[in-house]
């Protein structure tokens, strides 16, 4: 019986990647992909796979978020999380969330099968790196996980321009920057804009 595999990502060469490491695997059904969480969430409306590989780092949400809300919804889904951050915080969150494991993007095929393989049954699987990371000592303050927008919206808050400009720029309405906005504040856990781009600014993500 083949393990049915679905992909949300939305890079277009990581998707493609993936799928030529693994697409003479006689035991893989590809079923394939979402770009983004309302697709991926679209999909399992209408399909089950057996096990979906989930970038952290989406445009509409976190996947980690994203975990939590499919495994809520379908418990019967493995899901390993995907991603280039082997930040100790992203890989606990994301299995606190649900997700059986966790595999940075310099996986080889053969990690890549053994996480799906592993996680199928019901155990948990964290690659070499990943594993690697979760060793070593947390150290200070965690790193949030915020959407491609958010950080958009984070940098042009720490070029000083308003809700109105920022909306203006990337052509979104100024009530949406103003819900980044307080989302970072709380992801961030700042009390004003002064701490939020401080912090960010001692994480390095700005």
């Amino acid at each position: 019986m083949a393990i049915k595999l679905f992909i949300v990502d939305d890079h277009f060469m990581v998707i493609e990647g993936i799928h030529s490491l693994l697409q003479n695997e006689n035991d893989i059904e590809w079923m394939g992909h979402a770009g983004n969480a309302a697709s991926c969430l679209a999909f399992l409306h209408q399909q089950k796979p057996d096990v979906i590989l989930m970038d952290v780092n989406l445009p509409d949400k976190s996947g980690i978020d994203l975990c939590k809300e499919v495994k809520e919804r379908y418990p019967g889904i493995f899901i390993v999380g995907l991603s280039t951050y082997n930040q100790q915080s992203f890989i606990e969150k994301m299995m606190s969330n649900g997700a059986s494991g966790y595999v940075i993007k310099n996986a080889t095929q053969q990690e890549l099968m053994e996480a799906i393989h592993t996680v199928v049954k019901g155990k948990q699987f964290l690659s070499f790196d990943a594993a690697v990371a979760l060793r070593k000592p947390d150290t200070g303050h965690g790193m949030p996980v915020i959407t491609r927008r958010e950080k958009e919206v984070l940098e042009l808050i720490a070029d000083g321009m308003t809700n109105n400009e920022i909306a203006g720029k990337l052509f979104i309405s100024s009530t949406t920057v103003d819900t980044h906005r307080k989302n970072l504040l709380t992801k961030f856990e700042a009390k004003n804009t002064a701490s939020l781009i401080r912090i960010a600014a001692q994480l390095k993500i700005i």
